[in-house]
């Protein structure tokens, strides 16, 4: 196999390479400035990546990544320009910066634009363990994913597969601005994941399985997720819709990320400054239970979204966004912020590391504290209206009975509004997923109207 289908074995020296970023940044940042441009700011990135899919025992894709660019925004005074290259010749900067001062020339001031306040940038770095990079040839990478596949379809009841994939890469960055802060980060990441079918006609089912980490020896085996994948397709055939009724719901910790996501858009400074948002001007208000907490955890080691800066380049902090039920704050980036009237929180580029630490009644054990509901693990549509609040969205998973789980559940309609969904969160589970940027949990949500047949 030759060098080209390597994603770590191929000669990457770190420390140079973010030195070549940095001299590129730099020089986009004089010539900016020598060019009549009152403030700037530049970003360079590097990635290089591997990706093989695979199904039924055969390789379908095999792709090798490897990808620079560099993105100028410059102010004349209050108007903003941008432009981006994946050329990085220094002539090719020189003309990336040019055009982005031609747009700023001709767009309409806005009082809000600007760089980040220099009293808020971070001052320093250190390790989050972000960087493992391990050699990765195309024939491991599909020799895993193979094997994620095989141990999945060793089910007997596995009728069929939508395939298995392996992911391995890495990426450095440079940001800078001309009021002097220059900051690198570098990291890597590695993911597998597998999608199973099982039954035939109209009783066939489907489900997945995935697990992305920082660090390869981090995965779960490669086998473990192919069995899980296996585990959760059979668990749901049979399934049948439930009679319309209110009843309480969990939602399963796959889900209920998704459940805090919606949270923290509603309290993003885009939503609130488009006034697209149910939770805008509820800051000190209590939103949720007073068990309840989401904590910001930016410096967590080999965590998901870890960084000492910002997009911005100003400091992130350890935070939490609800303390004991309340609101403490939003998600905020510099113009957000000045449009708001607030102070940037740090949150340019989003929120990083969310965590729901366990807690209300029943957190051991959401099942037995339910009795009798719906178990989610799957949602589908789009029905989420941030504005008013509004959700409703398909669903599948299980009837629960007596604190277990009784037959499958699939074709329903899960129902209500967010501000009485959080309210109404009886308990957040101990049982952690902490694969993505946010860590949580089950959610169980005390009632809910289920909508089948």
């Amino acid at each position: 196999m030759s060098d080209s289908t390597m994603v770590t074995q191929a000669p990457l020296d770190r420390e140079a390479e973010l030195d070549a970023l940095e001299a590129q940044v730099r020089e986009a940042l004089q010539r900016a400035r020598a060019a009549g441009a009152s403030a700037a700011e530049a970003h360079a990135q590097l990635s290089r990546g591997l990706s093989v899919n695979v199904r039924l025992g055969e390789v379908e894709t095999l792709e090798h990544m490897q990808d620079r660019g560099i993105s100028v925004t410059v102010l004349i005074g209050r108007r903003k320009g941008q432009a981006s290259s994946a050329d990085l010749r220094p002539e090719t900067i020189a003309a990336c910066v040019d055009r982005a001062l031609d747009i700023a020339r001709f767009t309409e001031e806005d009082p809000c634009n600007g760089l980040a306040d220099p009293t808020r940038l971070a001052d320093g770095t250190g390790d989050l363990d972000l960087w493992h990079p391990t050699p990765m040839d195309a024939e491991a990478a599909i020799a895993r994913a193979l094997a994620c596949e095989a141990a999945g379809r060793a089910e007997p009841r596995i009728s069929n597969s939508e395939g298995a994939a392996f992911n391995a890469g890495l990426g450095l960055a440079v940001y800078g601005n001309s009021n002097g802060f220059i900051g690198r980060s570098s990291g890597t990441e590695y993911s597998q994941s597998c999608i199973l079918l099982a039954g035939r006609g109209d009783g066939m089912q489907r489900d997945y399985s995935y697990d992305s980490r920082r660090c390869l020896a981090d995965l779960e085996p490669v086998e473990a997720t192919g069995a899980e994948a296996a585990r959760r397709t059979v668990g749901r055939l049979g399934a049948s819709p439930l009679p319309t009724r209110a009843m309480p719901v969990l939602f399963a910790p796959r889900v209920a990320t998704g459940l805090v996501g919606h949270l923290l858009r509603a309290i993003s400074g885009s939503a609130l400054i488009r006034n697209a948002s149910f939770l805008k001007d509820r800051v000190g208000d209590r939103i949720l239970p007073d068990w309840f907490r989401l904590a910001e955890r930016p410096h967590l080691r080999r965590g998901a979204s870890s960084a000492f800066f910002d997009n911005e380049g100003v400091a992130t902090a350890e935070r939490e966004i609800v303390a004991a039920g309340v609101l403490t704050g939003y998600v905020l980036s510099s113009y957000t912020a000045r449009r708001l009237g607030l102070e940037t929180t740090g949150n340019a580029g989003g929120a990083r590391n969310l965590l729901v630490p366990p807690g209300g009644d029943g957190a051991g054990d959401l099942l037995a504290s339910m009795g009798d509901g719906f178990y989610v693990t799957e949602v589908m549509g789009q029905g989420v209206n941030l504005v008013t609040g509004d959700y409703s969205r398909g669903a599948a998973g299980y009837r629960v009975r007596d604190g277990r789980l009784d037959h499958p559940v699939e074709e329903v309609t899960i129902a209500g509004n967010l501000a009485d969904m959080f309210r109404d969160i009886v308990a957040a589970g101990e049982d952690l997923d902490t694969r993505g940027n946010i860590h949580c949990g089950g959610l169980l949500i005390r009632r809910m109207m289920v909508a089948g047949r």
